[in-house]
Order: structure tokens, then sequence, then C-alpha cells
């Protein structure tokens, strides 16, 4: 008989090759249960309980084929809606899970939330080189907080637009270090539907569209 084993492993690759090496298998199957009933012993017959356990697993090897196939058809539908919702992104303003931002026009907006009441906090403002061009003083109560920069370093000056992160140094009453996230709100100027994963554009920042916390309306003039 056909070892069901083995067709099992017809699983293993693509569902197209899995149907054609169960379509064989099973033809093998039928092949040799044939010859076997035909040239079984008469006072012997072949136990009918191993055929009816081989058919079984034929059955099931096809109905998790088939179920693979459903998953497949349900993530590609899944990836297009989703490039399909990212689209409506352009032109919005976008926050997402970074200490990146795009500076444009003299104007980057971050947040930042601290666990509990801090003693001190400072915001800390570096180019794509990691340099520090600003040190701000910053919020210390517990919560969501948001920083818009107006682009200058510490000595009133405007600054390129590009890339710059922000860092945020908070301590609590003992002076221990508390830790601190960071997220970056930019307007939406591109989508990238290239790779296996859509990309949000915001200026020279690139990230990918799990990361998109928040959607709201760009301001207009």
């Amino acid at each position: 008989m056909v070892d069901t084993a083995a067709v099992g492993s017809a699983l293993g690759g693509t569902n197209a090759s899995s149907q054609v090496r169960l379509a064989e298998n099973f033809e093998m199957f039928l092949t040799l249960l044939t010859e076997q009933m035909k040239n079984q012993d008469p006072l012997s017959p072949l136990d009918s309980t191993q055929f009816v356990d081989q058919l079984v697993s034929f059955s099931s090897v096809e109905q998790q084929i088939a179920s693979n196939q459903n998953l497949e058809s349900l993530l590609v539908i899944q990836s297009a809606a989703a490039q399909g919702a990212a689209i409506g992104f352009m032109g919005r303003m976008a926050t997402v899970n970074s200490p990146q931002t795009a500076l444009t026009g003299g104007q980057a907006e971050w947040g930042y939330t601290l666990p509990d009441q801090a003693a001190e906090s400072q915001l800390v403002i570096r180019d794509a080189t990691g340099r520090v061009v600003a040190r701000l003083e910053g919020e210390t109560g517990p919560g969501r907080h948001t920083l818009a920069w107006d682009g200058t370093d510490g000595s009133g000056n405007s600054l390129a637009d590009g890339l710059y992160s922000l860092t945020v140094n908070a301590t609590n009453a003992n002076g221990e270090t508390m830790s601190s996230t960071v997220s970056s709100t930019s307007r939406v100027t591109g989508v990238d539907l290239s790779g296996s994963e859509v990309v949000i554009e915001m200026g020279q920042l690139r990230v990918p569209l799990s990361s998109v916390r928040a959607l709201r309306e760009a301001a207009t003039a």
C-alpha cells in the first residue's frame, strides 16, 4: 500500500505542487488497491479497514491543502485592502512609533510619554549624523506630551530640513532614569507599495504601515 506519511509531506510545498503530488499518490494508491483486490487470496482476504484508513488519510491531506489555499487568498485580500487604505494617507498628518521625524519648512512634531511624575525632563534633538543641535526643557507630568519644534538650534539659528531624532532624558525624585516612549508626527508625502509590506513616506522618513498609530487631516493655510 501507499505510505500515507509520505503523502502528508505534500503539504510542505506550494499548494499547486501539493495538489499534483497528492493526485499522483492517490492514483498510485488506487492502482495498487485494484491489483491487490484482483490478486488477493480468497481464503485470506485483505483487511478492508486498512483501505478505509488510507482513504481517510488522503481526504485529510486534501482538506489541509484546501485550507492553506483559503488562508493564502485571505492574506492576498488583506494585503490589497491595506494598500488601498494606505493611498488615502497621502497629504494627511500621521503619528508613528519613531524617535525620528522630518523637519519641513521649519516645523517638526514629536510626542513623548512619561509613565510617572518626573523630577526633571530634558529633550535632546539630534540631526541625522547624531550631533546634538538643541536641548529643551521637557514636561514632567505623567502621560503624553507634545513637542512642536521650530527647527532652530540652541543659538536660535534655523536648521536645514531633514531627519532629526528626539531623546527624552527624565529622572524621578530619587534621581533614577525613567523610560519614555517617543513618537513623531509628519505629513505623509508618499506610499511605497513595491515591497512585501506597505511603507509610508513622510519626507525623508520611511516607516512600515504597521507603525502608524494615528492619522488626522493636515492643517490648511
